[in-house]
């Protein structure tokens, strides 16, 4: 069956804070540009996840007069606090020896699924056309090799991959030019990565894992505007992560504490489990007592890009575009990530509306890159271009290397540290220690199954599985045999089992794909490279409620 097919100037995947702001920009430079933006989630916001501080500076620049429309930035940071955690106790690091980067003045605390609510409203008032629940499950091409779209996935295919009786075939999407901002390591963002040589001239991307949770807590231990980060325990100190803590009303006025981790997923031990890791966080006796009397209302997890500068691929290809976090624009020695996303969505629209000015399409838009150079996110990226491979060389060193090129060269030492891709870094179990977690307590820590509930996720289960693998033995010859199959651990929705038949023996992999909530940990972790993620049916996966 033929795909029927809708024609755009500008196609759109993605609708996070990039693909939203390129939609906004776009329009206010030409209101009648047509624009069509896609979005894998249920609703605009359902698969956004974040810390979050917002830095305002790109927001005012794309709408100066957010405050005037009420924008979801309800809470202005108060005070910063920084902590270095010991197993039993820790320190507060005086604010004078921050540097500038874990300094928030200025800064809002905030649900980014609410900002990107807020933005797709104001993207439909200026007119363009939101599709959520559709996913971008193909790059469409032209005959001379550009971009010419993209294909929603088909709806309705059943698990062996034939169509059922709810079949419904997907759209083409095609325009003369194609911005993908799906967030950290896009599906499709690799493919084009792959096909057009991106990252020909760059450093492989590293990552992170952030996992969250959203709690409402007693009045005693509710501080508004506190912004609290720490580093230290429970993780060693050559495994690069920290917690953060922030407090903020939204804007029913209920009182939030959104508390989580972020784990480098460079760490060698196969052992550690970053779920429970963040778990073992929350019983530490400085962060413990904020928790209790309260309840846990949403949980989730989302891979986050860390390589910074030295990590951005090339940026365009004939047709089209990477911005956001499909890209890598997240400043990680800040934390922060949304006010590069807005920033590059601006950029890679300016640059396409000129080109369409011109009478151009289906070409390279040079000039993305070139105001990128010319722009305050790029010497903001290349202060921090260090960040990252200090802090993988352990806590205390990588904290005073960067302290030093922070403070003494204020971010331009003469030198540009590399990366190296985080797949590569497990060790062989055999030769690391077994961390022994303890079981949750179901009032500040709690199990896989119990948090997944909480993140609304749900995909049908009679679907071809999203996550792929290349090799189906793999799992067992290799990933159990050499690593006892890590990917039991470093996936935090419990979609990866080792399963043994009634004697103990056969073991084989089970993969939970209902459980999934879209991080993409496997996909970068898995030490072979041989899971896959694809999109699943649109409109699947979690749904955030405040993240």
């Amino acid at each position: 069956m033929e795909r029927e097919a809708m024609e755009f100037d500008v196609v759109i995947v993605g609708g996070g804070p990039a693909g939203l702001a390129a939609a906004i920009r776009l329009k206010q430079l030409n209101g009648d540009v047509t624009v069509c933006l896609i979005e894998k989630g249920a609703e605009i916001g359902a698969h956004i996840l974040s810390g979050a501080i917002m830095d305002p500076r790109a927001l005012n620049e794309l709408l100066p007069d957010w405050q005037a429309q009420n924008a979801p930035l309800d809470t202005p940071v108060s005070e910063d606090r920084f902590m270095i955690l010991t197993e039993d106790g820790g320190w507060k690091l005086p604010n004078f020896l921050l540097p500038d980067c874990f300094q928030n003045h200025g800064n809002y605390i905030i649900s980014l699924g609410n900002l990107c609510r807020w933005l797709g409203q104001q993207a439909e008032a200026l007119g363009v056309e939101i599709y959520p629940g559709f996913a971008g499950a193909e790059v469409l091409y032209r005959e001379d090799g550009a971009v010419a779209g993209v294909a929603t996935g088909d709806m309705g295919v059943g698990r062996d991959g034939q169509p059922t009786a709810a079949f419904q075939r997907g759209m083409e999407l095609r325009g003369k030019y194609t911005l993908f901002a799906e967030g950290c390591r896009g599906s499709l963002g690799k493919q084009l990565e792959a096909r057009f040589a991106l990252r020909s001239e760059a450093d492989p991307q590293v990552y992170g894992i952030g996992i969250k949770e959203l709690w409402e807590v007693s009045p005693e231990q509710h501080v508004p505007g506190l912004v609290m980060h720490t580093a230290g325990w429970p993780l060693a100190a050559d495994t690069y992560g920290g917690s953060f803590c922030y407090h903020y009303r939204n804007e029913n006025g209920d009182r939030l504490v959104a508390i989580g981790c972020v784990i480098g997923l460079a760490y060698s031990n196969p052992h550690l489990s970053p779920f429970e890791e963040f778990q073992r966080l929350k019983t530490h006796p400085k962060i413990r007592p904020i928790l209790e009397g309260g309840k846990r209302i949403s949980y989730g997890a989302r891979a986050l890009a860390a390589g910074g500068l030295q990590a951005l691929p090339k940026l365009v290809f004939p047709g089209g575009a990477l911005i956001g976090d499909d890209a890598g624009f997240l400043v990680a020695s800040r934390i922060k990530g949304s006010h590069a996303a807005i920033k590059s969505g601006m950029m890679a629209a300016e640059a396409v509306v000129e080109a369409l000015a011109a009478g151009r399409s289906a070409d390279e838009l040079a000039a993305y890159p070139e105001k990128f150079r010319g722009s305050w996110l790029f010497e903001e990226l290349h202060k921090a271009r260090n960040f990252k491979p200090w802090m993988s060389r352990g806590l205390y060193f990588g904290s005073l290397m960067f302290g030093i090129d922070q403070q003494l060269f204020r971010g331009r030492a003469p030198w540009t540290l590399r990366l190296s891709a985080d797949h590569l870094k497990l060790k062989k179990a055999a030769d690391c220690p077994k961390i022994d977690y303890p079981k949750p307590d179901g009032v500040i820590s709690f199990d896989r199954l119990s948090s997944v509930f909480l993140s609304n996720t749900h995909h049908e289960e009679d679907e071809p599985c999203h996550l792929t693998l290349k090799d189906p033995e793999v799992p067992i010859k290799v990933n159990l045999a050499l690593y006892d199959a890590p990917e039991q651990r470093y996936c935090p929705a419990g979609v990866y089992e080792i399963l043994y038949d009634e004697s103990g023996k056969n073991p084989r992999l089970q993969i939970n794909a209902q459980n999934c909530v879209h991080c993409k940990t496997c996909d970068i972790k898995d030490p072979t490279q041989n899971i896959v993620w694809v999109t699943p049916q649109g409109g699947e996966g979690p749904v955030y409620p405040g993240m």
